[in-house]
């Protein structure tokens, strides 16, 4: 109930305090509404049932479906991927080991060709260095010989003027043959 204002105030507005509408305590263990909060219970959680059953959860499903079958394909060409790697990584080494083995073939073939071309060049400088030599010491015979035949003249030529100066005449040429020719068996 309400109570009335004091009648000393004229102008003031009244205040109404209600009195308590239900009755005391919490409504919901209250005895004579707890069948109607049941039904509504039991209808709103049939009622989300049917939508997560029937809406959310098959979408749900469906995400997870294709995100499976998305990874499984990813995976399936990560795979493919990997094999052809591999393959191309062994078909790369065996086109390296091939190549490595075709340079040192040239290289050997390179070697043998330039030591045989050296040889052959050492050999052709060692016979034309022979012929020098033998044509130099046949230069130098025919020069040994020809001043040796310089020297007889010569020879013959100091002794002829030695003996003409110590006793004035010029000597026999034929005794100064012999004498040079005595000396030139002596050697």
């Amino acid at each position: 109930m309400a109570q009335p204002a004091s009648p000393t105030a004229p102008n003031q507005a009244t205040v109404v305090v209600p009195d308590s509408e239900h009755g005391g305590g919490f409504p919901p263990f209250q005895s004579h509404t707890f069948l109607s909060q049941l039904i509504w219970l039991a209808l709103a959680f049939g009622l989300l049932y049917y939508l997560m059953a029937k809406i959310a959860l098959p979408r749900i499903q469906g995400i997870l479906h294709d995100r499976a079958t998305r990874l499984s394909g990813d995976l399936d060409e990560a795979h493919r991927m990997k094999a052809e790697a591999e393959a191309a990584g062994a078909a790369y080494e065996r086109a390296l080991s091939e190549a490595q083995s075709k340079a040192r073939a040239i290289s050997a073939d390179t070697r043998n060709s330039v030591a045989q071309e050296t040889d052959a060049r050492r050999k052709s400088l060692e016979a034309e260095l022979n012929e020098r030599l033998v044509a130099s010491e046949a230069t130098i015979k025919s020069r040994t010989a020809e001043a040796m035949g310089s020297v007889r003249g010569i020879a013959a030529e100091t002794a002829s003027a030695i003996v003409e100066r110590l006793t004035g005449h010029s000597p026999d040429q034929a005794a100064l043959n012999r004498a040079l020719d005595k000396t030139s068996t002596a050697h």
